[in-house]
């Protein structure tokens, strides 16, 4: 099965000499590669948060496999939609779906359906895949889109995620695709994004979700996030590090409306 890509040319580039250039200028000068458990990075447009994901990307060493999860912007399909086995192509080649891994994961968390339908016009894993093709040829990769809406069921998801990286040998990374919050002023984006990227520095996952829900900030990608934390916390992670922060008024000018983007590493 072949994932054909649903948003080149509009979030990045669709050429692959154009795309190039822009993801090595969104890494820019990249230091020293460390090992970690896992990251937030955002998945807007390559223009306005290319620079976020990044500063994540130029800094991380890259096992085999990674597990890839956002958010379900569309609500289509599964509420755990996992895409099983195959490659997604981009402009700059393919990325294989690590099958053993993701029947690995469904074992153990029934709640992951497998449902590559719900993968089909989604660009929050997408946008991530230059990146990855760039600094690991050859990575294998498990892609999780969720629209859950309940604690629980992404607690039991983490959980999940955590008993599967354990049994490895060499640990996946784990990766969150994550904008902060949406389409209000500058200033009150940076305030309510501040209360929830604390909550992500702090491993808390409840605390995370509590905030987001009651101070109304409009994070898309809560969900991936608090598996992302569960799964830390499971395996005993105790630190976390902001590496960028921006909105996209940075790059539009436009301080109204704008979205707020972190990236975060974890362990």
């Amino acid at each position: 099965m072949r994932r054909s890509p649903a948003v080149a040319g509009s979030f990045y580039p669709g050429k692959a000499p154009e795309l190039l250039r822009v993801v090595e200028r969104c890494l820019g000068e990249q230091p020293q590669p460390q090992s970690v458990f896992g990251a937030v990075v955002p998945h807007a447009g390559l223009q306005y948060s290319g620079h976020v994901a990044g500063a994540v990307y130029g800094r991380l060493a890259f096992p085999s496999t990674v597990i890839l999860v956002g958010p379900n912007h569309f609500g289509r399909g599964s509420p755990i939609a996992l895409y099983a086995e195959g490659t997604w192509e981009t402009p700059l080649g393919e990325v294989a779906v690590d099958a053993e891994l993701a029947a690995e994961l469904r074992a153990a968390c029934p709640l992951v359906a497998d449902d590559p339908g719900a993968h089909r016009s989604e660009h929050s894993l997408e946008v991530q895949l230059p990146f990855l093709c760039h600094l690991a040829p050859g990575l294998r990769f498990v892609p999780l889109l969720l629209s859950v809406g309940h604690y629980k069921p992404l607690e039991e998801l983490g959980r999940g995620v955590a008993t599967v990286m354990a049994k490895r040998e060499s640990r996946p990374l784990l990766l969150a695709s994550s904008d902060l919050n949406h389409y209000e002023s500058d200033r009150i984006t940076r305030q309510k994004d501040r209360k929830a990227i604390e909550a992500i520095l702090a491993l808390d996952p409840h605390g995370l979700y509590d905030v987001v829900r009651r101070e109304r900030i409009s994070m898309c990608g809560i969900e991936a996030a608090v598996v992302l934390l569960t799964a830390a916390r499971a395996l005993g992670v105790t630190r976390a590090e902001e590496v960028c922060y921006a909105t996209s008024a940075d790059v539009s000018g436009d301080y109204d409306r704008v979205v707020g983007y972190t990236g975060i590493l974890l362990g």
